[in-house]
């Protein structure tokens, strides 16, 4: 299980226990900080799994792709905004290039 996995569950609780005092006190403001805690440790956990799915993959990779991809990971473990941006990024260039066609 990855970092990204455990700060993930860990801010979903935090943000439930949030949601769920904000509405026992009334307080609104505390609601949304839940809520919005909710959906990001949810997506931390999303990419804690693919990260985990995808470091399966790389011991299946031919032995003289494993160490890139390895590093790749890291990067990736390390940085996982910059990397979500990248992924991002390089999903809207090629639709665009799928569209002019």
């Amino acid at each position: 299980m990855t970092d990204q996995r455990i700060e993930g569950v860990a801010t979903e609780l935090q943000g439930k226990a949030q949601n769920g005092l904000g509405r026992v006190t009334g307080d609104s403001k505390l609601q949304v900080e839940g809520k919005l805690n909710e959906v990001k440790g949810k997506a931390l956990d999303a990419y804690g799994r693919v990260i985990d799915g995808l470091d399966g993959m790389v011991d299946k990779a031919p032995v003289d792709l494993r160490d890139p991809a390895r590093k790749g990971l890291d990067f990736a473990r390390r940085k996982p905004l910059l990397t979500t941006g990248i992924i991002a990024g390089a999903a809207m260039l090629l639709g665009a290039l799928g569209r002019r066609r």
